[in-house]
């Protein structure tokens, strides 16, 4: 990727759905389960799906976080996810109800550099598209600096496709893009994560670490 990259803000961009929660402490089992034994599998089946991954976070106070990508946007108002979202199982349904101060972003996503998949990932809170922007010039130099990271790319929420879950607090939900960095260790993700906030001037707080749990590869459910 090169510094003159712009962020990608289209339909034809791949897209990735982020689901950012906590749950009630009384149904932690069961929201694992379900997740595990049928919302996983349920999501990376939908046409235009890629994968679906889950994380973890021990310091968080949201700590699970669920990240889905597709091939573009448009997938997001396609038919096969409008049936997928608006007939939920009944399991599904309990679960939402359980579910605290979930974050739902549809997002289109910038690569900004390197590839792969690894064991963690940091979650670096932006507050503008202007500092979006600015993580393009210091992916690179991320990826140099900080051992562990394998790649980072860009989150930039639509406004029309990231329709709130019930528990979002509406009065002080704000469409903020992300940048997401995959690294080998949760370690160097608390490192990356740090390193990029200080980087772009952020308040504390705006990183966040997870520790990945499962990746669901879309095309493994075909074989």
């Amino acid at each position: 990727m090169t510094r003159t990259q712009t962020l990608q803000q289209d339909n034809d961009a791949p897209g990735e759905l982020l689901i950012w929660t906590s749950v009630d402490p009384a149904y932690e089992q069961d929201f694992n389960q379900w997740y595990d034994q049928e919302h996983m599998q349920e999501r990376a089946a939908i046409k235009g799906f890629r994968w679906s991954r889950r994380y973890h976070s021990d310091t968080c106070v949201r700590p699970y976080l669920a990240l889905y990508q597709t091939d573009t946007l448009h997938v997001f108002t396609s038919e096969p996810y409008r049936q997928a979202f608006t007939k939920q199982t009944q399991w599904s349904e309990r679960n939402f109800t359980r579910m605290r101060d979930t974050s739902r972003r549809v997002n289109a996503v910038t690569p900004l550099a390197g590839a792969g998949t690894g064991a963690a990932v940091a979650l670096v809170c932006l507050q503008s598209i202007e500092q979006a922007q600015a993580a393009i010039a210091l992916a690179q130099e991320l990826k140099s600096v900080k051992d562990g990271v394998l790649a980072v790319r860009a989150l930039c929420p639509d406004p029309v496709l990231s329709t709130p879950l019930p528990s979002e607090d509406l009065a002080t939900r704000k469409l903020e893009p992300f940048v997401v960095i995959d690294t080998t260790t949760l370690a160097s993700a608390e490192a990356a994560g740090k390193w990029l906030a200080e980087k772009l001037a952020l308040p504390s707080g705006r990183s966040h670490s997870f520790k990945l749990l499962w990746d669901l590869q879309s095309i493994d459910l075909e074989r």
